[in-house]
């Protein structure tokens, strides 16, 4: 991402290096390499957290208490703390999941390790409800959906002024759990700008900015992509995003100069709309950010610039996820293959549903037939007339309360080898323990979050 020559203003860069957890590792370096090039303040983000991330992170964290947070942490920092360190970019991240802390421990000994200045690392809290404190106010929503079951987290969607106060305190990483994913990008231009914490209009500006980076590189083509509708150059070697974002809030999205994919007025209106069910409302921890009136334009090749988001006053409330145990998830694959192969994969499926009858719902999906759908009762399964597929997998999933009860799809499955239809292969089963997740509101005064440093 190049800049005209001209006088510098206090422009700051934001470059997103992940999108989720299990994003490329490889992400980082061509954006830190950009962002020292610009010669401009700047930070970097990974954005690792998901609802579904963090569920498994608890559960990580539960086998071992120093685990819990994002496992490729390693692989994602090594290749550019030190770039980062020697240059001035700051690093924030949601990294830490379920154990922030421990996330910062890895990275001070990371550090250590290579040989790099150690850093300083600020841990942001707040975000755990789970404490006695807040049971009350939890169950007086969600009581219901939570009757009977072991809770094993409460997270809040933390907002991004401890962010902004990790960095105004001089924070070179600024480690975090469960903070909304734009607040990532508003923390550091929060504080760099030296923006009111009710000055809505710029802080909703900052937020789709930071709404536009969070994906990765969804933004700069990745998700775009649809061959001959949506053609995407160098979709092997994308580039992630980087956003300037001035003092008034307005930002231009880019990518680094040379690597492939695409920023164009088409690929960052899917983003911009990506996740948000009203335009007129987009809530955050933050801001309520009107995009209603937002325009895009195309600067230059792979520069756009986002204009007329508005912001209203934030919600009174943050939403809390909570994790209960739910039982198990057991889970079961066969191929079937030649003549009349999806007849007899359906036929495998009518065998497991007799023999597994009394357990609870079996799912069946004939992968690369009928796999898609919201069709755990096999209602839309049972309705369409068996195909002519020549090449098909059965896939059979099982949710029970009881191990040993999920645990006899495994041993179902596996028998089909034998016990038939005939010409079935590749059996492959899993079994893994399930969270289920339910959403509330906690008053804002109730949660009370700020950042430590880790020394």
């Amino acid at each position: 991402m190049d800049f005209p020559n001209g006088p510098r203003d206090d422009t700051l860069l934001i470059g997103c290096a992940a999108g989720f957890s299990g994003d490329r590792t490889d992400a980082a370096a061509p954006v830190v390499k950009a962002l020292i090039a610009s010669g401009r303040p700047a930070a970097l983000i990974f954005e690792t957290l998901a609802e579904r991330t963090l569920a498994l992170a608890q559960l990580a964290r539960r086998a071992d208490p120093a685990g819990g947070y994002e496992p490729l942490l390693d692989a994602l920092l090594a290749p550019v703390l030190g770039d980062c360190l020697a240059h001035g970019i700051r690093i924030v991240s949601n990294f830490g999941a379920a154990n922030p802390r421990g996330a910062a421990l890895r990275i001070q000994a990371l550090a250590r390790e290579l040989g790099l200045p150690r850093p300083r690392i600020a841990v942001v809290f707040g975000d755990d409800v789970s404490g006695p404190e807040h049971r009350a106010a939890i169950n007086a929503q969600a009581g219901e959906a939570l009757a009977g079951r072991a809770i094993v987290s409460a997270n809040a969607y933390l907002g991004a002024e401890p962010i902004a106060a990790a960095w105004r305190a001089g924070a070179d990483i600024i480690v975090c759990g469960r903070v909304a994913d734009p607040s990532l990008s508003v923390g550091p231009a929060l504080a760099h700008h030296g923006w009111a914490a009710d000055d809505w209009d710029r802080l909703a500006r900052a937020t789709m900015a930071g709404h536009l980076l969070e994906c990765g590189a969804q933004v700069t083509g990745g998700y775009y992509a649809d061959p001959g509708l949506k053609d995407v150059p160098g979709l092997a070697q994308l580039g992630y995003p980087i956003a300037a974002i001035a003092a008034d809030g307005a930002c231009v999205i880019g990518k680094p100069a040379g690597s492939g994919g695409r920023v164009d007025e088409h690929t960052v209106k899917e983003q911009l709309l990506y996740e948000v069910h009203d335009p007129a409302a987009y809530l955050t921890p933050d801001v309520i950010a009107d995009i209603g009136a937002a325009e895009v334009h195309q600067l230059a090749p792979d520069r756009v610039a986002l204009s007329g988001v508005r912001g209203h006053a934030r919600p009174a409330t943050l939403k809390v996820n909570v994790c209960f145990e739910s039982g198990w998830l057991a889970e079961g694959e066969i191929s079937y293959a030649g003549a009349r192969a999806e007849g007899r994969a359906r036929l495998a499926a009518e065998v497991l549903r007799e023999r597994l009858a009394g357990l609870g719902t079996l799912r069946a999906d004939l992968i690369g037939v009928a796999s898609v759908f919201g069709d755990d009762h096999g209602r839309w399964f049972e309705a369409q007339p068996a195909g002519a597929a020549r090449d098909v997998r059965l896939r059979v999933a099982l949710r029970h309360v009881d191990r040993p009860a999920a645990e006899r799809l495994l041993r179902e499955v596996t028998a089909l080898y034998t016990c038939g239809p005939a010409g079935g292969g590749g059996v492959r089963t899993a079994l893994r323990p399930t969270l289920g997740t339910v959403s509330c509101l906690l008053p804002r005064d109730a949660v009370r979050s700020g950042f430590e440093m880790l020394d």
